[in-house]
């Protein structure tokens, strides 16, 4: 390890972070989806209904679907009668007054199309991982009630059709989309929906002329998809809460009323069931994916043949409404029917005589079926039965695998045996004691659920030993890392031994052997392979470790010393604890900053008054920054706010091109001539042509807001130079290669400017504010920590080695260093450390909530890409969100080179603490509890996870943007600081031959 180098540092970082990332689905959120089982369906009962017919009100709410609202229909929004509120779905209202049954269908995390639909239609909740899938067009890998039936005709969207239509049996699934561009955010979504009924008025037309479609449509045991998207775009675009939105369940109810009407009059024999829901909700702030009540409660209807009558009661409330959330629906009498969203799965394919889908854990709700208590228990059992030939499956995988199974003590023994319990559900069937059959089956399927959670958490414990080890591990190897080649310099030997090699090497092939015995997945291999790696390099380089903390803790050796340290560690700890709970509320980064402000007060009065005015742009900084996380993170699309920070930026561009030379010669910068005339004329030329791309920024943005508002479309040309905007902003500043200035503030100017106009084009209220904010503070922090290193190097060279033999030490091991050599990191450093995390944190948190990151709005990107096209869409918005941590890794560059520290150093020290964190919220993902809270730890772990890998990417974007930036002391003995080495003169304690850098 003594001879690690830099980038095979961050390579294993990079591979380590990734790789432990995916453990977080390997234990918790394993793909439940097995093969083999045998189908089971009711016998001896004739089905419900003939045929089924499915409605899916993509992104409806369930509070929007029954609520009262004036009428937002288009052009009568000033009639007194529009002012009157009604309920804007009357039909699917009267379905749930006189004719089915109604309740709320509680969806699970991601709440997301594929999972949602894949839970409807299949009875199966996903893994959270697939919704990293949700837009592909791949083939289904379990069952599904379409597959199942005779003939399925679907219509709506290309992103979900198809994968059900790919990988059932052929010729089963018939699938009719409208092509992507219809997807278009900037227009009217409406006609998606009328574009569904339309088609399937036609095929009904068609079959009056079409004799053998006829014939198809009238068979049994057929199924109606009607996928409606138009909510969900129209939701997006405007919010659930708008006029438009609550006009398009004006449109789906007409529609639904229609093909319902059509329906029966075209059969005409009362066998049809209907089945109306959504697949997720949406957030006032027009985006779903968490598990926000608002995105997993959904409305349920059913009616028509097969379903049961409304239960009215007769006085008060009806049961159902106990938790109040329907009390202003008006629908206090009706009874109200919950279920779980895989639940709608089994009762689409009981009404339509369909065998369960294999793959479904959804219960069947009784209390929606229309029919005897002994037809109820019958097909509650064939149910259960369902449910346990999973159990079966997998514990049988499970035992073929296992070295020592141990079975799941409910059903492990023949008195709790499958096959028992069953016998006796059918005994008091075949005795007339349904009620007793129905709660036995009850019974039955929640343990049968609870033997799949067993198997499914069988190897949690080893899993979660083995990943502690790794994250441990790692946190004590990257320290140990950077102790020896940044403080020690690589002085210590490696003390690899035989007995060691082979007591490490036996552990890990121990491992692999359990591993290999029980069939696990390759992925576990690499789980195992790094706690033994990281334990075996930290046994090896313990006398580095042992050194190192005696160089770096050499000098405590008072009461007072120790004292200090403590007080440091304290508060250490305690800003790492703050980062934490940050993930939860947001406001702990206001105070966090406004505590930052009396930072430089630690410096003594003398400091302060030496550097005055940079002080108290710190102080104006951290007080502005602390400003953001006091505002909503959901926001609504606020162009004022978008025009300020527009105008902000395009004033420190103007400013900078006026006054450029007076800027970098009171930088403390170099006092000759920046350039040639010549030079200089095509640098202003670059830099005139970057401020002029943030005011035409600023303009497209303002009519493309304008546009898509009115619903008008996104013209061509609006399109056309936001594009252009974008993509020049990006490149432009690489023609100053063509004439480079290579001074520290000059590179920091090109930056902001450069990411200026994106922050324009792709915000929709305070983000071009938090921008402008935020690089100011970085910029305040950067040459406040220089300011610091300078002052606290030369009160050490005027202190005995006496009085502060920790300072002394410093300054010996820094001046005994040859020229253009690195200097050794110290305990001050972690300070930079902790700040450069903190920051890390704040790029993020300032503008968005961690407990939905899609609180990042997709308004913005509607700009650019109208059109419905997830992955690009979202490229744009991860773009928005990096360009913080872009601008961030310049400066944290340029400040390692201002220190004289190698470019590794401090970032190495970064991904060492920050892994702290993750172990921490590694502990505290849920996995039971509510799906907003098993959402949001879900999230804190993977994004702090990220951290070590966007800490290894921010060390080489530094390079990129930092790459030949000097700092001089003019022509008469120029010092250049290229790759963070000193050319020319000896650097000591931050100063070059007495003048600052």
């Amino acid at each position: 390890m003594a001879q690690l180098g830099r980038y095979r540092f961050l390579t294993i970082a990079v591979v380590f972070h990734l790789i432990y990332i995916y453990s977080i689905f390997s234990i918790y959120f394993v793909s439940p989806i097995v093969h083999g089982m045998r189908e089971h369906h009711v016998e001896n009962q004739e089905a419900p209904a003939k045929r089924l017919v499915l409605f899916v009100g993509d992104g409806l709410r369930a509070d929007k679907a029954f609520q009262s609202f004036p009428d937002p229909s288009p052009g009568i929004e000033d009639s007194e009668e529009a002012r009157v509120p009604r309920p804007l779905a009357p039909f699917l209202r009267s379905r749930v007054l006189e004719h089915g049954t109604f309740g709320v269908s509680h969806t699970r995390v991601p709440t997301e199309s594929r999972p949602g639909h894949v839970a409807l239609i299949a009875g199966l909740y996903e893994d959270v991982s697939a919704v990293m899938t949700g837009w592909k067009l791949n083939p289904v890998n379990f069952d599904s009630v379409f597959n199942r039936s005779r003939h399925t005709w679907s219509w709506g969207s290309p992103d979900i059709l198809p994968m059900f239509e790919q990988g059932a049996v052929p010729g089963r699934v018939y699938a009719d989309t409208y092509g992507h561009e219809f997807e278009d955010f900037s227009k009217d979504a409406l006609e998606l929906d009328i574009w569904v009924f339309e088609k399937v008025k036609k095929l009904f037309e068609d079959a009056k002329l079409n004799a053998t479609l006829d014939a198809e449509l009238r068979q049994e045991k057929n199924v109606f998809f009607l996928h409606l998207l138009g909510l969900d775009t129209t939701g997006h675009a405007h919010r659930p809460y708008s006029k438009q939105y609550l006009h398009n369940i004006q449109v789906v109810d007409n529609g639904v009323q229609e093909i319902t009407e059509l329906i029966e009059e075209f059969y005409a024999d009362g066998k049809t069931s209907f089945v109306f829901t959504a697949d997720h909700g949406m957030s006032d702030w027009g985006s779903h994916g968490d598990g926000h009540p608002d995105n997993t409660r959904t409305p349920l209807i059913a009616w028509g043949s097969g379903v049961a009558r409304p239960n009215v009661a007769t006085s008060g409330v009806a049961k159902g409404h106990e938790d109040g959330f329907s009390s202003d629906w008006g629908l206090d009498q009706i009874q109200r029917h919950d279920v779980s969203q895989a639940d709608v799965a089994a009762l689409m394919a009981y009404l339509a005589g369909l065998s369960f889908p294999t793959n479904s854990v959804g219960e069947l709700p009784l209390s929606y079926l229309d029919t005897d208590p002994k037809s109820k228990a019958e097909a509650l059992l064939a149910n259960a039965e369902e449910i346990l030939e999973m159990y079966r499956v997998k514990e049988d995988m499970k035992k073929s695998t296992e070295l020592r199974y141990k079975p799941f003590p409910g059903l492990g023994d023949e008195t709790h045996s499958v096959e028992y319990r069953v016998s006796q559900i059918q005994k008091s069937i075949d005795s007339g004691d349904a009620d007793d059959a129905i709660k036995q089956s009850q019974e039955l399927i929640q343990l049968g659920l609870q033997g799949l959670r067993y198997l499914q958490t069988y190897d949690w414990l080893f899993l979660r030993t083995l990943v502690t080890f790794g994250y441990v591990g790692w946190i004590v190897y990257a320290m140990t890392t950077v102790i020896d080649l940044h403080v020690l310099r690589e002085e210590t030997k490696t003390l690899r031994t035989v007995p060691s090699i082979i007591i490490f090497s036996s552990v890990l092939v121990a491992l692999y052997a359990v591993l290999f015995m029980q069939h696990s997945p390759a992925v576990y291999y690499a789980y195992a392979f790094f706690p033994v790696m990281f334990w075996e390099e930290i046994w090896a380089q313990r006398p580095a470790l042992i050194q190192g903390c005696k160089v770096l803790f050499g000098h405590v050796s008072s009461g007072a010393d120790q004292f200090k340290l403590s007080l440091a560690v304290i508060a250490s700890l305690a800003l790492l604890e703050a980062l934490v709970q940050s993930y939860f509320q947001r406001e702990i980064f206001s105070i966090c900053y406004l505590l930052a402000t009396s930072w430089p007060a630690f410096y003594g009065p003398e400091f302060m008054k030496e550097n005055v005015f940079l002080v108290a742009t710190w102080i104006l900084s951290c007080m502005l920054m602390s400003v953001f996380t006091l505002l909503p993170a959901n926001k609504v699309e606020d162009l004022n706010l978008i025009l300020l920070g527009g105008l902000l930026m395009f004033v420190v561009g103007v400013i900078y091109l006026l006054f450029e030379k007076a800027i970098l010669v009171d930088a403390e910068s170099s006092k000759d001539e920046l350039s040639s005339s010549s030079v200089d004329s095509l640098s202003r030329t670059i830099l005139g042509t970057q401020v002029g791309l943030i005011a035409l920024a600023m303009i497209v943005t303002r009519s493309s807001v304008w546009y898509i508002q009115a619903k008008q479309g996104l013209p061509n040309g609006s399109k056309f130079v936001g594009w252009f905007t974008l993509v020049a902003s990006l490149t432009v500043p690489f023609l100053h290669g063509l004439r480079p200035n290579s001074h520290y503030i000059h590179r920091l100017v090109v930056t902001f400017l450069a990411f200026a106009p994106s922050f324009i084009i792709l915000t929709i209220s305070y983000e071009g504010l938090f921008y402008f904010a935020f690089c100011l503070c970085l910029f305040s922090w950067m040459r406040l920590e220089h300011h610091v290193y300078n002052h606290t190097s030369s009160i050490s060279k005027a202190v005995s080695t006496s009085a502060n033999p920790a300072l002394a030490a410093a300054t010996g091991h820094l001046s005994s260093l040859k020229d253009g050599h690195y200097r050794a990191l110290t305990l001050a450093d972690g300070r930079i450390a902790l700040f450069f995390l903190f920051f890390l944190q704040s790029a993020f948190f300032s503008t968005g909530n961690i407990a939905s990151v899609s609180s990042f709005s997709l308004d913005a990107v509607y700009r650019l890409i109208p059109v419905f096209d997830p992955f690009s869409q979202g490229a744009l918005l991860i773009l928005k969100i990096m360009i913080p941590f872009a601008v961030m890794s310049t400066n944290f560059g340029i400040l390692n080179r201002r220190l004289g520290v190698a470019p590794s150093a401090l970032f190495m020290v970064v991904m060492a603490v920050g892994d702290v964190m993750t172990l921490n919220f590694f502990y505290m993902v849920k996995d039971e509890g509510s799906w907003l809270d098993i959402g949001t730890t879900i999230s804190h772990f993977v994004i702090a996870s990220l951290l070590g890998v966007f800490v290894a990417g921010l060390e080489l974007v530094s390079e990129l943007f930092i790459g030949g930036v000097e700092f001089g002391t003019g022509k008469t003995g120029k010092v250049e600081m290229k790759n963070g080495s000193v050319h020319g003169k000896t650097m000591v304690n931050g100063k070059i031959n007495g003048h600052t850098s």
